[in-house]
């Protein structure tokens, strides 16, 4: 088993170089915290009574937090797509004897391979911007200027725990689908997508959905003077509502594909018809590329409308939320939730559009051309983006109002049009290239070999 998913890793690049992308940020971003955490405990045992700084456990925790939870969504979204890319395979496997057990196996040694990967470059990358950070809240007297972060291993090795609890967690629930049907079952499933989304996992998306929004009550309902927990609980709450996105993704990607490519098909009869068709009938599809671009717009634009609500929220109360420092400390936090937004973003539509290589072909036998083809892919690009910052607007805008209603008594926020419109046109710039790019490089070679070498 060990030699079979060393060779689907080999085979299948794009898809486990993006969980491999995923779970070093998971690494590097717990060594980040943990280090911060760890600062603090070796400055009390140093001295007694002393802290490293008024707000450097705060900071490790409520930053943190976040930061943290997005990089294990990243991971999941990422293993999920990287087991579905080997579908088809691990069917094969199933109907020559492999057992549920051995698949599950198999699966689990590729998360583990790839974490063990990535687990030094993260643990370096986390380190070294545990000490920048430190030293920016050093200047910014946020923490005491005399500690320094330890070198202890501790954590490092929560790190690397943690990722591997959550990549091996996560894999047995992206290998149940495969291995809770029977094997010829499992290989009639990975040629065609599945119609409905499944009663578990709508189930689970209403459950978090529920939660979503009994977050965004809670900070709704907090008085102006903890407008910062209501901030965080706000953020919390736009995460819970995009995993539920997630969650119920097939679903609500099929009905605003339908919504926003009925117009397209009168106004480009051949690729805009192909296009919408494409898009309604892989709902699956479309969701695993919408998700991260939700991810994106969501999270990017909960933070930038929160900051300018309590930039100019009337109430004096606000003020540590308005406060330079916390406008540093927010767009820090910004900055590394779209980067991690973004790595999953692009590796996400890479491997979505590589993996149609086949597909591409069939379409280039029964007579299409490249110019087509392109037309045909710049069109489901521009849909895939549209319904991408149609989910990601709808729940910045349900944790804005929440935040809002908290540090201002109105629902409506103070919503910073041109940063927003810059985080759709970013979500845009990503979407739109990554999907030609990776389009034009399928597209090319022989499409009879393509057809007759399968998938990938």
């Amino acid at each position: 088993m060990a030699a079979i998913a060393l060779g689907q890793m080999r085979r299948r690049p794009a898809a486990f170089i993006g969980l491999a992308v995923a779970l070093f940020l998971a690494v590097a971003t717990m060594t980040l915290f943990g280090s911060l955490f760890a600062t603090d405990v070796m400055a009390s045992a140093a001295t007694p009574g002393a802290t490293a700084g008024p707000g450097l456990v705060v900071i490790a925790g409520v930053f943190g937090e976040i930061a943290v939870l997005v990089a294990f969504f990243v991971v999941v979204n990422a293993l999920g797509f990287a087991v579905r890319q080997q579908h088809r395979e691990l069917a094969l496997l199933r109907t020559i004897a492999a057992t549920p057990r051995q698949t599950r196996r198999l699966v689990r040694g590729q998360v583990i391979a790839t974490t063990l990967l990535v687990t030094a470059p993260g643990w370096g990358a986390g380190a070294a911007a545990a000490r920048r950070l430190l030293t920016e809240l050093q200047r910014r007297g946020m923490a005491a200027p005399g500690v320094r972060v330890p070198g202890t291993p501790v954590p490092m090795l929560v790190a690397l725990a943690a990722a591997l609890a959550v990549g091996l967690a996560a894999s047995a629930v992206a290998a149940r689908r495969i291995t809770a049907i029977a094997p010829a079952a499992a290989l009639t499933a990975s040629s065609a997508e599945q119609g409905r989304t499944g009663e578990p996992r709508l189930l689970a998306g209403i459950g978090a959905l529920v939660g979503g929004v009994l977050l965004l009550r809670l900070a709704a309902t907090r008085p102006p003077e903890q407008s910062d927990k209501a901030g965080q609980a706000a953020l919390l709450g736009a995460l819970v509502l995009l995993i539920a996105v997630a969650l119920a993704g097939p679903l609500a990607a099929r009905v605003l594909a339908a919504a926003l490519g009925a117009p397209v098909r009168p106004l480009a009869p051949g690729a805009g018809w192909l296009a919408d068709a494409n898009l309604r009938g892989y709902a699956r599809r479309l969701s695993s590329a919408v998700v991260p671009v939700a991810l994106l717009v969501g999270l990017s634009g909960t933070m930038v409308i929160m900051t300018r609500t309590a930039e100019h929220s009337a109430s004096g109360t606000a003020t540590s939320v308005a406060s330079a420092t916390d406008v540093w400390l927010r767009q820090a936090e910004l900055a590394l939730l779209a980067c991690f937004a973004a790595v999953s973003t692009v590796n996400t539509l890479v491997a979505v559009t590589a993996d149609r290589r086949r597909e591409f072909a069939l379409l280039r036998l029964v007579g299409a051309t490249r110019s087509q083809l392109l037309r045909m892919l710049t069109t489901e690009a521009v849909l895939t983006a549209a319904v991408g910052v149609l989910l990601g607007t709808a729940v910045a805008g349900a944790a804005s109002a929440a935040f809002s209603t908290a540090v201002t008594g109105s629902v409506v926020p103070s919503v910073p049009m041109a940063a927003c419109g810059w985080i759709a046109a970013g979500a845009a710039a990503l979407t739109v290239p990554c999907i030609l790019a990776t389009g034009l490089a399928a597209i090319h070679g022989p499409a009879a070999e393509l057809v007759r070498g399968g998938r990938g």
